[in-house]
């Protein structure tokens, strides 16, 4: 188990939590870090103040593996609404245009009738194949350094390049005729806004739309089902707190080093596969020791041999509970 002492090296793991609508990412972390006493804190995978579900959040060294969780695919469950778009796509912004929404897209919102051939079933399956898509000005990508949403805000133009995204399922799960509008359900790569679904469907079905509710259910194979409310008392938060080594093995493939290749790995020196008791797949990988312990994220050379990217130092609550 993880020893709760208030000591900061004493705290590395990962933590899943269920953030409410309101926040943003950032402050959920601002309260973990008071809540544990500790500055070592990040999160995988931003949820804007008008989302809400999993967040999945480092602590300590856990923060080292926050570019795989990240990686990871996201599974959401969104509610569109026909009629209006916003500033910033999602209802926290200022509606641009209102226009009724066309008498087919009505029908169909009210009978249920999206079958096969129909306005939404058609303009889902474009979504579907879409594989490049462009984030909403007002979001967290970078220009020259400089998150564009700051520059949104001052009236500056800001013009956008698509970038590479997938869509794995998206399933129509209601819709209602009086609010005029669908809930659907997907599953996406990372990168990937909702936000922008919301606009590019509107665009394809010929009416403005926006983004009224979003929860993420899982990110990648972390799930509600184990999510904690982010004002969970401090030892609630410590038993939850998933060991480096565990959550690793959740989003990369396990490399078993020897006892060799564990004191080669903790210097940070190049491996050979003999120093593997089980060599991990030609890929980035974690690499743990006999008895479990997260020792390093790694990856393969050019020249079959395997080089430490991550390394982590002994930790009281990364080894197996």
């Amino acid at each position: 188990m993880v020893r709760v002492t208030g000591r900061d090296a004493d705290l590395d793991g990962v933590l899943v939590i269920d953030k409410p609508v309101g926040p943003t990412s950032h402050d959920v972390v601002k309260w973990i870090r008071r809540a544990l006493g500790t500055r070592a804190v990040g999160h995988a995978g931003t949820l804007d103040p008008a989302a809400s579900g999993v967040l999945v959040v480092a602590v300590g060294q856990g923060t080292k593996l926050v570019s795989y969780l990240t990686s990871q695919a996201k599974r959401y469950e969104a509610t569109l609404t026909f009629g209006t778009s916003t500033t910033t796509l999602d209802r926290e912004g200022e509606v641009v245009l209102a226009e009724p929404v066309p008498i087919e897209l009505a029908r169909e919102l009210a009978n249920g009738a999206w079958t096969e051939g129909s306005l939404l079933d058609r303009a889902l399956a474009r979504e579907r194949s879409r594989r490049e898509q462009v984030p909403p000005i007002f979001s967290a990508v970078k220009q020259n350094g400089r998150a564009v949403h700051e520059r949104a805000r001052r009236g500056e133009h800001v013009e956008l390049e698509p970038r590479r995204v997938e869509v794995y399922a998206l399933e129509i799960r209601h819709a209602a005729e009086q609010e005029q509008s669908v809930d659907l359900s997907l599953s996406v790569s990372k990168g990937y806004y909702v936000r922008s679904l919301a606009r590019d469907l509107g665009e394809t079905l010929g009416v403005p739309a926006h983004l009224s509710a979003l929860r993420r259910v899982a990110s990648g194979p972390f799930t509600l089902d184990e999510a904690l409310p982010h004002d969970a008392p401090r030892e609630t938060l410590c038993r939850a707190l998933e060991p480096l080594s565990k959550a690793a093995a959740r989003v990369l493939p396990i490399g078993r080093l020897s006892a060799i290749g564990t004191e080669r790995a903790r210097r940070g020196q190049v491996l050979s596969p003999e120093h593997f008791d089980a060599p991990p797949d030609r890929a980035v990988s974690a690499w743990v020791d006999a008895s479990g312990e997260l020792i390093a994220i790694g990856r393969p050379d050019d020249v079959g041999s395997f080089v430490v990217a991550r390394g982590f130092s002994h930790s009281t609550s990364s080894a197996a509970t």
